[in-house]
Formats: structure tokens, C-alpha cells, sequence
């Protein structure tokens, strides 16, 4: 089986809010993860073995060898009052009720200079923002910044796209939404690394290789994404950090005049929110982090976990299909079913199927990519029955339609840039799962493990760091933001991306958290269809009660 030659955690699940609309999390490199023995053990198709879905077990799951995150000095640095004290340029944009502007930040904190202006020590970031209504006060709660993670997940498009839509009135009166594209991000001096028939074929490369010569074909192919990363992307790629990120949200906070950054951050979205508590645990308002991750887990600890995640997530969908007598992986059980799967990957590796495209057939890669996707959120588990069973008969177009979504493939064949930026963040984020590929391949029995279906394509997918051209800047480490308000840090029990025990390990870290577990499945739980959980996230954001610690919602 392979899974898709991009990074650690890309965009979330689908968000179905009171309007409609859609966000999305962190996936990645392939999504990989390792599993704890109690978590594997724990992937049985008992609900009530579930592992890690007692909220008082939070904190147990933490890294023991992380370091602890140091905040930054309260004051702001003299050389860097340039750029808290810039004016914006706002001008009109996309929807009507929105406008846009440009924020410059340094693009090396160690060395900002002192002119926002230059362009070469500085990177231009796009903000979105609702308009003031005219002849109306400013919204009570100032701003609001939100991203729907990735990383690499555009924060513009989300917030005039969906969360305009999908956010409960109530609360979009109450602040202004704010989305900001990170730096290389979208619209702020994107990461670039392949041309689009370049990423065509680089999302085919099989990821399950069986022999020497497809395992130099998958090393190689990481290899040349990542110097086309440094090619095209150039100083830039050095400089793409979480940390530099959530310095550039203070930069934002400050120039839009709130003494404090409200914020909700889905998937990687709380990866950067956490961050940012972190460092500004003083200047950390009301903060939901939806989707936990953990900062404390190295880079091979978290791609083994994600891959336990997804199977658990795989289970709850045969557990769904096998109930149908037209289940596409038949009707004996769960087990079988995972067996029919993995036999289905193996007829396209050995006979990619075709598609409604004469130039594109569905290789083994794409057909694992496309499973993967609809794990995201179980309302999409009809369109992957229904893409299973085409693929049965030999039609191997909606399984290419479910990867192109995930890939960010438009029907021109142009990639949006989230495939780029994810890597470029996570290399950097952390060191590598894997130095090289005979450590990927001695780590294979334990993805296994982790996953019968999916273990072999995702462990060989973390390998993607390790030929990376930029060295990390980072390293796991404990986030206690301690001084932050409140923060609430939700976990569904059933997450693929973001196995629940990582907003157990997060909340366990931060001083002030407030555990909010969703006992259900998909990517994420705010406006996915729990009032619970809605009642209880609005109820923060408008009125800064936070719910009790443990609270779970059915």
C-alpha cells in the first residue's frame, strides 16, 4: 500500500457548520505516526476498548524527552516596533464583506532590520478580515484569527469561504474574522517545489516498494521534490517555521490593535495556536484548538500514531460497510474487510486502473490517497463505498477524484501549493522520522503493526524529511504557556489525523487547559454536528466561560 509522498499532517476534516461549509486539518508526508503498545492493542472493533478515551488519562502521553517551550520576553523588542506599529493598507476583496491587506514581518527574527519596507530582510503576508459595518461600533470581541491547518492550509480562503458561512451568527457579530496565510503559505510568497505534470507524477511514485530498484525510485523522487523546493523556493524555505509563524500572529495581533489574540485552530491549527501560547502565554486570550496535536512527540512517534489513527478510523467505516450487503469489501467483518482492501491496492500496483482521464490511470499510490481522504469525515464513507466498488469493476475514476481533492488538484491539473508547504514546514518543525531507507524499512514490522492496511506505504512516506535540503530548526518540546488564560484543547476519540491521545498529551502540557472530548468519529468536532460541543466552544468564545475540564460529549 503507499500513501501520498507529501508530510506529516496535512488539513483536517471536513466541517459541516450550521450553514455549510468546509475546513480542513494537518496531514502529511504520508500521515505517520507510532503507536504506543497500549494504543495498538487498542485498535480492536470494540468501541469500548477504544485506546485513550478516558479524559483523565490526559497528560499521560507526553513525550518524557521534550524540552519545554520558553516564552519570549513580555516586552517587545525595540528593532522589531517597526512592525508592530505598521499601518495596513486594506483594500476590497474576494466576497463583499471582506477586504484584504498585506502585513510585512522579518523574515529571520534573529536579524529583522528595522524597515518593513525591505523587501530582502522581509516577507509579505495576505490578511483577510470582515469589514467594519459602517456607521456601527467595532465588534465587541475585536479579532478573531483562525486557520484551518495543514500545515499548509490557506487561512484566507477558509475564512471568506466557510467560516463566514459556517460560524454561528452570533459569533460572527461578536468579532471581526481575521485569516492570515502563513509565510509561504497561499498568498504569502508561497513555497514552490514542482511544476503540476511534475507533481502529477510524483503523487504516482509507489510508496509500498517491493524491491532495491522501487525503493531507489522512491528515494530519488523524494530527492528531487526537495531540491525543487530549494530551487524555486530559494531563502525563504529556511524560514518557514511554527515558531516564526506564530511570531508572525503577534506581529498581526498587534498591528490590529488587540491587547489579546482570540483564535481557533483546527489539526495543525492548534500546533501553531499551542505555539503561540507558548510564547506569548501573557498576550494569549480566548484560544480553541480543535483537533489536538502533541508538540512533545518526535517526527517518527507522531507518523506511527497517525497511522494507528487511520486504522481505527478504517475500522469505524467497515465496521459502517459490512452492516450493507452491498459493501464493497463484503459483508463477513472487519477484519476481512482490511484484507479485501489491501488485496484491491495490490491488483492496482500490479494493473493501475483507467480512469474517465486517457492520460491518467489510478496507480496504487493515488487508490490509497483517495481511502485516505474520505477518513477524514465519515459523511464522506457513501462516496467511498461508491468509489470502491466502481474500482471492483475495473473504473478507477472516482478513487482519482478523492485523491485529486486531497492532492489540492484542480480539474486543470493545477495544484494549489498545500503539498509544498507541508513539507517545507514539517522538515523544519522536526528532525527527520528517518535518516535514511534502510531505517525506514527496519521500522516497518511496527507501522505494521499500527496498521495492517496502511502501516507499509505510511512509514515509508515519513521518509520525506530526509533528504531535505534545509537542516530543522526545531525539536519536540512540552508547551506549559504558563500566565495563558483558559485554553480549550478539543479531541474527537476517533480522529485519523489526530489520534485523541494527543489533545490528552496537549492538554496534559498546557497550564490552563480545558479538555473537551468528542466520542465520535472524523477529523476535528467543532460545527461537525455535536451541539455539545458547539454550545460548549461558542459559550468560550462569546462569553469566556470555558467548559469544565473532561467534559465529553456523545
Amino acid at each position: 500500500m503507499s500513501q501520498p509522498p507529501a508530510s506529516r499532517i496535512r488539513y483536517g476534516g471536513e466541517s459541516r457548520g450550521r450553514s455549510g461549509g468546509r475546513s480542513r486539518g494537518r496531514l502529511g508526508s504520508a500521515a505517520v505516526l507510532m503507536a504506543t503498545a497500549l494504543l495498538l492493542s487498542g485498535c480492536s472493533d470494540d468501541d469500548s476498548s477504544e485506546p485513550g478515551t478516558d479524559p483523565s488519562a490526559k497528560g499521560t502521553h507526553a513525550g518524557a524527552d521534550a524540552s519545554p517551550l520558553e516564552p519570549l520576553p513580555a516586552k517587545i523588542p525595540d528593532e522589531l516596533r517597526p512592525y508592530y506599529e505598521q499601518k495596513l493598507s486594506w483594500h476590497d476583496c474576494g466576497p463583499a464583506q471582506f477586504e484584504c491587506a498585506t502585513l510585512r514581518v522579518p523574515l529571520d527574527y534573529d536579524k529583522p532590520g528595522d524597515d518593513p519596507a525591505d523587501d530582502a530582510a522581509t516577507a509579505g503576508l495576505a490578511v483577510t478580515r470582515t469589514k467594519q459595518q459602517r456607521g456601527k461600533k467595532p465588534p465587541e470581541g475585536g479579532s478573531l484569527q483562525v486557520n484551518p491547518g495543514g500545515p499548509g492550509g490557506s487561512a484566507i480562503e477558509y475564512v471568506q469561504q466557510s467560516v463566514a458561512l459556517a460560524y454561528p451568527q452570533q459569533v460572527r457579530e461578536h468579532y471581526t474574522l481575521v485569516g492570515m496565510d502563513p509565510r509561504g503559505v497561499g498568498r504569502s510568497e508561497p513555497v514552490e517545489c514542482l511544476g503540476d505534470k511534475q507533481m502529477d507524477a510524483y503523487t504516482r511514485v509507489d510508496q509500498t516498494p517491493d524491491d532495491a530498484s522501487e525503493t531507489d525510485a522512491l528515494t530519488a523522487a523524494y530527492e528531487k521534490f526537495a531540491k525543487g523546493c530549494e530551487k524555486r523556493t530559494g531563502k525563504l524555505l529556511g524560514h518557514v517555521s511554527t515558531v516564526e509563524a506564530a511570531r508572525d500572529m503577534d506581529v498581526l495581533r498587534g498591528v490590529l490593535g488587540d491587547r489579546k489574540l482570540n483564535y481557533v485552530g483546527a489539526s495543525y491549527g492548534t500546533y501553531l495556536g499551542a505555539t503561540y501560547a507558548g510564547l506569548f502565554p501573557e498576550r494569549s486570550g480566548r484560544l480553541v484548538l480543535d483537533g489536538a496535536m502533541d508538540p512533545s512527540l518526535s517526527a517518527r512517534r507522531i507518523n506511527r500514531e497517525q497511522t494507528a489513527g487511520f486504522d481505527t478510523a478504517f475500522k469505524a467505516f467497515a465496521r459502517d460497510c459490512v452492516k450493507m450487503s452491498d459493501c464493497p469489501l463484503g459483508t463477513d467483518g472487519v477484519q476481512q474487510a482490511g484484507e479485501k482492501l489491501s488485496a484491491l491496492f495490490a491488483r492496482v500496483d500490479r494493473d493501475p486502473l483507467k480512469t474517465d482521464d486517457p492520460a491518467r490511470t489510478l496507480t496504487e499510490s493515488l487508490a490509497t490517497t483517495g481511502v485516505i481522504r474520505a477518513m477524514y469525515d465519515e459523511g464522506s464513507w457513501p462516496v467511498l463505498r461508491e468509489a470502491l466498488t466502481a474500482a471492483g469493476k475495473g473504473d478507477g475514476a472516482p478513487l482519482l477524484a478523492l485523491s485529486d481533492d486531497y492532492f489540492e488538484r484542480g480539474p486543470d491539473g493545477e495544484y494549489s501549493n498545500i503539498m509544498y508547504a507541508n513539507p517545507a514546514v514539517n522538515c523544519l518543525d522536526l528532525p527527520p522520522a528517518f535518516s535514511d531507507a534502510d531505517a525506514a524499512r527496519k521500522a516497518l514490522p511496527s507501522f505494521e503493526k499500527a496498521s495492517p492496511v496502511f502501516g507499509r506505504g505510511f512509514a515509508w512516506a515519513a521518509l520525506n524529511c530526509a533528504e531535505w535540503p534545509v537542516e530543522p530548526t526545531g525539536a519536540p518540546h512540552r508547551i506549559a504557556a504558563k500566565g495563558a488564560d483558559p485554553i480549550v484543547v478539543v479531541g474527537t476519540t476517533r480522529d485519523p489525523a489526530t489520534p485523541y491521545r494527543w489533545a490528552q498529551g496537549l492538554a496534559g502540557q498546557l497550564s490552563s487547559a480545558r479538555l473537551l472530548t468528542y466520542k465520535g468519529d472524523g477529523h476535528t468536532a467543532y460545527l461537525r454536528g455535536s451541539d455539545c460541543v458547539d454550545k460548549a466552544v461558542d459559550a468560550y468564545l462569546l462569553q469566556g466561560k470555558p467548559p469544565k475540564d473532561g467534559t465529553t460529549c456523545g
